[in-house]
């Protein structure tokens, strides 16, 4: 079982600046408490005393104090920020990294706004926080213990206060935490929702215009602001009580040791010096509560953004290697054994239901079928992006599951539904199916997808670049793209899932006659919902319900299957009345 992990399992190189951190605080703090006493030294037995030697003596004392504090200071400043940068840097790479090693139906559990907001926003909120705690929160307990003993050592009776003031800030702080926490752990979910609803918004965004549904986009993005606002107001509300209950606590402090004090240099208890002192030492208290409270305002923040990393962290594939996996995969031959098929993992849900179906290596199949007929995710199998529920797929003679994934999903290539091209040149993208491809095997398989004459169009031919989403070519010139791209990869399996939809029939025809001729050996799954896509095919499946209807040739099927044989009427003839 995988061990758990915490954000600290992230500091790695970073350990020694967080450690260096808070004993450099602490070097500050010493120096900084003293500068006090040597104030009030100064004033009893130098000035008091008119002794210019001992303001002398006593003024060096203390500026080198105020230097040692400063560079100390600034070291630990310096330690933290590497630090907190240190540590956000490597959890966004441990996350991003893990999300890669995801199934789909591990990624299906997140959505992409939440991976964005975890990866950015949840990120900064911690690096923040862990900033604030290896240093301001060593620094404040440190400063508030050494402040408080040394106005003991000044007059005990003084020092009581304090202790009145420290309970009734821990009671306020513990309430206010209580009561935020929840509410920052909503926010976060809305921030998730938010940014779903920019991400559909920019990617849609042309449908949004050619529909007129901008001031409909523009209220749904207004109520998701609104609730993140209310949340945000409320949690505000509960925080903003600190500050009231801090500046109380000070000013109570400030009265009762002014007044107490006032009468004890009355009295000659307490000289002049030893008063300055105490209310050096009275504000050096109390600012390290302020900051202690800002610290843990910080985590209550942080803690609901660092769950939720932490959750991403340990979330784990569904899907994983064997030990000593099969590395080798024979041949292209494909076998379903009584495969069916559930997202919910639930038998009651199954969306394939009793798959039984042997291709041989180098065959061409076929598959047609309504939507939601789970012709995807009959496919999707193949390559093991998702586990059957019952049954097994074999390729090359060899379960899905005994193979090492990467050996399996290198041999076989997919063009997907919505075909993804990302930004950068036209050579960049097709390396994406082998990193090694030479100019000549990029030319060769875009002349194979029917690619290579519209890029020679182009003024940079395969160095043009791509915008992101390739939103700089057409749809049929996207699908064109992604085939070279899968067929570089030189696979044994070619899975085409309605990836000539957007081109015209003669391309598709030339595309097909160029499978045939020059990948014989490949063996090629053809989602389509053109009957001429695929009445070529060796074998023609008909799905309907997530079963196989019906299966043969395309004449066989015109012979036997009501189904294709009205598919093809309406695509060739027009249809007629009962079709």
């Amino acid at each position: 079982m995988k061990k758990k992990r915490g954000l600290l399992s992230c500091l790695n190189e970073f350990k020694k600046d967080a450690i260096l951190t808070p004993i450099l605080v602490v070097g500050e703090v010493a120096f900084d408490v003293l500068i006090p006493l040597m104030t009030g030294k100064l004033l009893d037995e130098g000035v008091k005393a008119g002794n210019m030697g001992v303001i002398m003596k006593y003024g060096v004392v203390i500026i080198l104090m105020a230097v040692m504090a400063l560079l100390l200071g600034a070291l630990s400043g310096k330690c933290a920020a590497k630090a907190a940068t240190g540590l956000s840097r490597n959890l966004r790479k441990e996350m991003y990294r893990n999300i890669q090693t995801f199934s789909f139906s591990n990624i299906d559990k997140y959505s992409t706004g939440g991976l964005i907001t975890r990866l950015t926003t949840d990120v900064t909120n911690v690096q923040m926080a862990f900033m604030m705690i290896i240093r301001i929160a060593v620094r404040s307990p440190v400063m508030l213990v050494c402040a408080w003993y040394l106005t003991y050592t000044i007059n005990p009776r003084l020092s009581l206060i304090f202790l009145y003031v420290v309970p009734i800030l821990a009671v306020g702080l513990f309430i206010i935490m209580k009561g935020a926490h929840p509410i920052f752990e909503r926010v976060f979910k809305r921030y998730d929702w938010m940014n779903n609803v920019v991400q559909e918004n920019l990617f849609g965004i042309r449908v949004v215009k050619s529909f007129v549904r901008e001031e409909h986009e523009k209220e749904k993005f207004g109520q998701v602001s609104q609730e993140i606002y209310k949340n945000f107001s409320k949690a505000e509300k509960l925080i903003a009580f600190n500050m009231p209950l801090m500046q109380f606590c000070i000013y109570v402090c400030i009265l009762a040791v002014s007044w107490i004090g006032a009468h004890l240099v009355v009295d000659g208890a307490l000289t002049t010096g030893e008063l300055t002192s105490m209310f050096s030492y009275i504000m050096m208290i109390l600012m390290s509560l302020m900051m202690f409270s800002m610290v843990l305002v910080m985590v209550i923040i942080a803690r609901a953004a660092a769950e939720r990393i932490v959750e991403l962290l340990n979330e784990e594939s569904d899907l994983k290697n064997k030990e000593n996996p099969v590395m080798d995969v024979k041949d292209g031959s494909v076998v379903f054994e009584n495969v069916s098929f559930s997202y919910a993992k639930d038998p009651s849900k199954e969306c394939l239901k009793n798959v039984n179906l042997t291709i041989p290596s180098g065959a061409t199949v076929g598959i047609l079928g309504g939507t939601g007929t789970s012709k995807t995710t009959l496919v999707q199998l193949i390559p093991r992006l998702y586990d059957t529920t019952e049954g097994r797929v074999l390729v090359g003679g060899v379960d899905v599951q005994d193979y090492d994934m990467e050996v399996l999903r290198e041999q076989v290539a997919m063009v997907l539904q919505k075909n993804v091209l990302f930004s950068g040149s036209i050579k960049e993208n097709l390396r994406w199916g082998n990193a090694e491809a030479t100019d000549e095997e990029m030319v060769r398989v875009c002349k194979l997808a029917q690619a290579d004459p519209f890029i020679q169009e182009f003024p940079d031919k395969y160095d043009t670049h791509i915008e992101q989403g390739g939103s700089n070519v057409s749809g049929g010139q996207k699908q064109r793209l992604c085939i070279a791209r899968a067929l570089l990869k030189k696979p044994k399996i070619l899975i085409l899932d309605d990836s000539t939809s957007a081109v015209d029939t003669k391309t598709d025809a030339l595309i097909r006659k160029a499978f045939r001729e020059e990948i014989p050996e490949t063996t090629k799954f053809i989602i389509a919902q053109r009957i001429s896509s695929i009445e070529d095919a060796d074998l023609i499946l008909v799905m309907d319900g997530g079963r196989i209807y019906a299966s043969g040739t395309h004449q066989e099927l015109l012979d036997t299957c009501d189904i294709y044989r009205e598919i093809y009427q309406s695509q060739t003839k027009g249809g007629n009345e009962d079709a």
